[in-house]
């Protein structure tokens, strides 16, 4: 929950420059198979595209205003971006730009704001401070 707080801010800091984009995949921790104490949900393993449909419903609550899509149930974007159970990238053009690590353990949001922050001093320029 705290990871998503995070990522929320940078969203409504950052969304008049950047589109954000949320791909859910595949459950890391359903609730039938390698469950965690610490999950706020109680999502079993997604066993169609509705089971997966319902669940990132719950997910687009904890993230409004970002747009969310669906991996396929072949998992081909986690696959592709090696996501296992969570990263951030920054695509501009089609060039990956920002790569995050692996989650959970490299799933840092205060890199990607660390970027996010260099991205809007290049598109807007140093801002004046006072002294």
């Amino acid at each position: 929950m705290a990871r998503m707080s995070a990522f929320q801010r940078l969203v409504t800091k950052y969304q008049r420059d950047v589109d954000f984009l949320i791909i859910y995949i595949e459950e890391a921790h359903p609730s039938d198979g390698w469950v965690t104490t610490d999950s706020p949900y109680i999502i079993p393993q997604h066993r169609s595209l509705e089971d997966r449909v319902s669940a990132a419903r719950v997910l687009q609550q904890g993230a409004p205003g970002c747009a969310l899509v669906l991996d396929t149930m072949a998992n081909s974007s986690s696959s592709a971006y090696g996501a296992y159970f969570e990263r951030l990238y920054v695509i501009q053009s089609g060039t990956i730009m920002y790569q995050g690590g692996r989650g959970p353990d490299g799933y840092q949001v205060s890199e990607l704001r660390t970027w996010l922050e260099r991205y809007d001093e290049q598109l807007h320029g140093a801002r004046p401070r006072r002294v």
